[in-house]
């Protein structure tokens, strides 16, 4: 009997630990905190599906919200011919990060923003993703940041995939602190910019 009810105290605890985790997750991957638009210097879509955010991101800049989109894609993928090599009335231009990752994206948006003197930048990317990213562009790049959530996919599988696998980012965010070498570098000392 008594193991019964160790089995029973442990499967609430089991409980009570995700339903607490799922409550403290809906304003970071739910509801993530987004940003009133206004005029920007380029608008940056993340990669990654749905691919919905590359048309959102491209409707942002024709409705003026920035002179020019640039989208983050992966090597060889032949969906994004249509964005990479169509034709639009404003500047279009697609870049491979790297590394392929969220961290990968935002060290090459320090360097241009760097060249190109960008200083607000717009960042599109889905829902789960928007608290993460704006983690981790927060560490690359110094200027204003507004984001915008693409929407995102629903059901339980999709959310808890989605929460499992933006805690790992976070994590990885955490250690491995993105673009200090980058920032060090930008405040003359500290290694090189590595892109």
């Amino acid at each position: 009997m008594a193991i019964f009810r160790r089995v029973g105290w442990l499967l609430v605890g089991a409980v009570v630990t995700v339903s607490a985790a799922a409550v403290a997750g809906l304003p970071v991957f739910v509801y993530p905190q987004t940003d009133p638009l206004r005029p920007a210097d380029v608008i940056v879509v993340l990669g990654g599906t749905p691919y919905e955010r590359f048309d959102l991101g491209i409707e942002l800049a024709e409705q003026g919200h920035a002179p020019e989109v640039l989208i983050s894609t992966g090597p060889d993928d032949p969906l994004m011919n249509k964005y990479c090599g169509g034709r639009f009335a404003l500047r279009v231009a697609c870049f491979v990060p790297d590394p392929w990752s969220t961290d990968g994206e935002a060290r090459e948006i320090a360097r241009r923003a760097a060249i190109y003197g960008w200083q607000h930048i717009i960042v599109v990317t889905f829902t789960p993703g928007v608290s993460r990213a704006r983690y981790i562009f927060g560490q690359c790049f110094d200027g204003e940041i507004s984001m915008v959530a693409a929407p995102a996919e629903s059901g339980w599988k999709f959310w808890s995939s989605m929460y499992v696998g933006q805690s790992a980012g976070y994590v990885q965010a955490f250690v491995n602190q993105p673009c200090a070498p980058a920032r060090e570098d930008a405040l003359g000392h500290g290694r090189s910019v590595r892109d």
